[in-house]
């Protein structure tokens, strides 16, 4: 009578209750686990249990039952009770011989272990020719995907891993085919990094998005923030908004629009198909659940970012320091990576003399002008009071002096001067060694007067 596969389940259960004194239950496989469909007889069910995890997931994954007559001596087993003794598992199989679930029953006294593995197999094989004919296992339902996304949106790492799940969620769980993220910020409003699996729709959609500019993009941002959720009927004859033509020049025929995070620095999440739809409020609603996990997950990550640059920096110069430095000069290549080592002439005399807030504003003058005076690439650190260091990457000694000799040039700029050794790093050298030598080259500069570039020849 059972007319779906969770009710076939939960009948075998209650059947089985009547006759066997048994704890029972029957697991049916989900997207990534096992999942308990039908119980009876435990104080607390194990609602889900990992593919190969336990004697349950043994038997599903190997289609092979398994008889324990002592639970205690079987270390894979969980029992459902602390008085459980002997344990049956079986795989419930479609008529192909496919494991399609598990049923499994737990005893906590004597019990005659060969017939009750005889009829758990009967029960069993009829139990799976019934959901086989009743369409196989239940299908995951949206609310099941959006929470399981939602797990993958919390542990992305970084903002791509964020925005790729955030975008296969949105498709999953709305059915529809493309879907993209634009986001507003301080450099201003961009399309958000593409996944690795982009329909042939998505890409039209984002070559469209590119080419119209960012002001396009942020009339988008803007409506939906201003207006909220909004989605298409699928009904022929209405033209699309202004703000919205773009996406139909791509050939989207049907779209979900929901606000992410605020007007002023989030953004929009557009969903779309190329075939004429009607989305459900239902599917809306997910959709807003979505973008505020995203939202809520983005705004986590870019703030564990900031915290982390200004664990990494000095606070006064905006430069790094020593823990970043010592990352950077791990990698260092032989015969390719330059140290120069900076040293400010005076510095103490200004401190002692005009006083250490006139110290401050010279060290970060002094920063500002060095940065200016490096190549692209080049990386600039402060690693001490008025001690800097620059690690380059040239072809031969003679550049890493010349960028040296251009430091010392925009020093003099501001009004003082530096010293500056240079090392170039050695095959079979520790980073600490190209370091000394870096600073015992300083050290020659400052015994010979200053304001000058030495390169370390050994």
């Amino acid at each position: 009578m059972a007319s779906t596969a969770v009710e076939a389940c939960r009948w075998t259960v209650t059947v089985l209750a009547r006759y066997a004194p048994a704890t029972i239950s029957v697991l049916l496989p989900g997207p990534d686990r096992l999942r308990c469909v039908a119980a009876t007889g435990a104080w607390q069910v194990f609602s889900t249990v990992p593919p190969e995890a336990g004697i349950v997931g043994r038997v599903y994954a190997s289609g092979i039952g398994a008889t324990v007559p002592d639970v205690a001596a079987a270390p894979d087993s969980l029992p459902a009770r602390p008085d459980v003794t002997a344990e049956i598992c079986v795989p419930v199989l479609d008529p192909a011989g496919r494991p399609v679930g598990v049923l499994d029953l737990q005893w906590s006294g004597p019990v005659e272990l060969a017939s009750w593995r005889q009829t758990a197999e009967r029960v069993a094989g009829r139990l799976g020719a019934r959901i086989t004919a009743l369409g196989g296992p239940p299908a995951e339902s949206r609310s099941e995907k959006l929470l399981r996304h939602a797990a993958a949106l919390t542990t992305a790492p970084t903002e791509w891993d964020l925005m790729t799940a955030a975008i296969c969620a949105a498709r999953e769980v709305s059915t529809l085919s493309a879907a993209v993220l634009l986001l507003a910020g301080e450099a201003g409003t961009r399309l958000g990094a593409p996944t690795g699996a982009t329909g042939e729709l998505e890409s039209r959609v984002r070559a469209e998005l590119t080419e119209v500019g960012a002001p396009a993009l942020h009339g988008m941002i803007a409506r939906a923030h201003r207006h909220g959720s909004g989605y298409t009927l699928g009904e022929t004859g209405h033209p699309p908004t202004a703000e919205y033509r773009p996406l139909a020049d791509a050939g989207v025929r049907t779209l979900v629009a929901v606000p992410v995070g605020s007007p002023d620095s989030g953004g929009v999440l557009l969903v779309a198909d190329e075939r004429l739809l009607r989305p459900d409020p239902t599917t809306v609603n997910l959709m807003e659940l979505l973008a505020g996990q995203a939202w809520t997950c983005l705004d986590r990550l870019r703030t564990l970012a900031r915290l982390r640059e200004q664990a990494s920096s000095d606070p006064l110069t905006g430069l790094r320091h020593t823990g970043p430095f010592g990352q950077r000069i791990a990698r260092a290549t032989p015969g390719r990576t330059a140290l120069l080592a900076i040293d400010v002439d005076g510095f103490k005399a200004v401190n002692d003399t005009y006083g250490h807030q006139a110290g401050d504003r010279l060290l970060v003058g002094l920063a500002r002008a060095l940065e200016a005076a490096l190549r692209q690439g080049d990386e600039l650190y402060r690693i001490g009071g008025d001690e800097f260091v620059a690690v380059i990457e040239v072809s031969r000694p003679e550049e890493a002096a010349r960028i040296a000799e251009r430091l010392a040039e925009a020093a003099r700029g501001t009004g003082c001067t530096i010293s500056v050794g240079v090392a170039l790093s050695h095959p079979g050298e520790s980073p600490e060694q190209t370091l000394r030598r870096a600073d015992q080259a300083l050290y020659a500069v400052k015994r010979q007067g200053r304001d000058a570039v030495h390169l370390a020849t050994t």
